[in-house]
């Protein structure tokens, strides 16, 4: 494991996790938030935005967390794991609830500058369809760019810690 992917639902925990995994395995941790957006919500053009990923994924070793399923395709030709946080909608609702509520005007850890967090319902209805919208290309992604990688997926907070526990 040199190489390893995040993925899941918007609030599965997909920066917590990564940022405990780079503790454990020693490797730096790339958030895609915090690369893909630029200071006040402004999203980085297409364009830009796979240049600059082809050019995180040229390391040896990382930990990258985030789904961007416009760039998975990259990030997968270069991993060699995949962790797959697929957890149940409502405990992603809920978490992006609490995150709100906890962290309502602050830039978190995993976020680029002056992305304060704020209520936005229009990511929550984009999290409650996440699984209708986004699961089929996602699998369709990994079928065809992840193919002798180590898959491991991970259905709730419990699998996650009991995993990290182990590899301590």
């Amino acid at each position: 494991m040199k190489r390893i992917l995040v993925i899941g639902s918007p609030g599965a925990g997909k920066s917590r996790f990564a940022a405990r995994l780079g503790k454990i395995l020693d490797l730096p941790v790339i958030h895609l938030d915090k690369e893909f957006w630029q200071p006040g919500w402004v999203e980085t053009p297409r364009d830009i935005w796979r240049q600059r990923v082809e050019k995180l994924v040229e390391p040896d070793s990382w930990i990258i967390d985030g789904t961007y399923d416009r760039t998975l395709d990259i990030r997968l030709s270069r991993a060699d794991t995949v962790f797959f946080l697929d957890y149940p909608r409502y405990l992603c609702i809920w978490r992006i609830a609490k995150r709100v509520l906890t962290n309502f005007g602050r830039v978190r850890f995993d976020m680029a500058e002056r992305c304060r967090e704020k209520l936005d319902l229009g990511f929550i209805k984009w999290t409650w369809n996440y699984r209708r919208d986004h699961y089929p290309s996602i699998h369709e992604c990994l079928k065809e760019h992840f193919a002798g990688g180590n898959m491991i997926v991970l259905k709730n907070p419990t699998m996650s810690k009991r995993f990290l526990n182990e590899l301590r």
